[in-house]
């Protein structure tokens, strides 16, 4: 793998020089939320998430739906096993959030992606041309990230996002 480029530029940074497009890969089971955390109690107490404009989702959906005013499409495809682990039914029920956001998303059961060629790591991939992966321990705690705008690369990610967005189903359509 090509070296990062440094410094690492913040999120909010890649999707402001976004162009055309910001689509999301992801394909773990579980991402570290402290077990313990107002949003994950709630949910836990009554199946639901805090609304989009809540303080737990102001940055995120202000940054999207800022990407998406600028004529930015925002997409993200998620890999699940099947049944769905407890973070991924924590992450279908605040779902709703990315979507009043601005952001497409859909879900793939990972037996329905067992013979794609994945990076084996979550991707945003900008304007097909600039790559930022993220690193997760086993238990789902963000351990870095690299950016690169490697041209293979960013075709090889370009490939697979669209490989699994074209098999997944829309959020709306899909169970857990």
């Amino acid at each position: 793998m090509p070296s990062p480029s440094p410094p690492l530029p913040p999120i909010s940074d890649l999707f402001a020089a976004a162009e055309r497009t910001a689509v999301h890969l992801e394909a773990r089971d579980v991402y570290a939320v402290a077990p313990e955390s107002e949003e994950m109690a709630t949910w836990r107490a009554t199946g639901r998430r805090s609304a989009p404009d809540s303080p737990y989702w102001r940055d995120w959906v202000g940054l999207v739906r800022r990407t998406v005013a600028r004529g930015v499409t925002v997409r993200r495809a998620r890999i699940v096993s099947e049944p769905v682990s407890e973070y991924v039914r924590f992450e279908h029920a605040g779902t709703p959030a990315n979507l009043a956001a601005g952001e497409d998303v859909r879900w793939l059961p990972r037996d329905h992606a067992a013979d794609l060629a994945l990076p084996d790591a979550d991707f945003w991939l900008f304007d097909e041309r600039l790559v930022r992966f993220g690193y997760f321990d086993g238990d789902g705690h963000l351990t870095g990230h690299d950016v690169t705008d490697d041209p293979a690369v960013a075709a090889l990610c370009a490939q697979a996002f669209e490989a699994v967005w074209s098999r997944a189903t829309p959020h709306e359509k899909y169970e857990i």
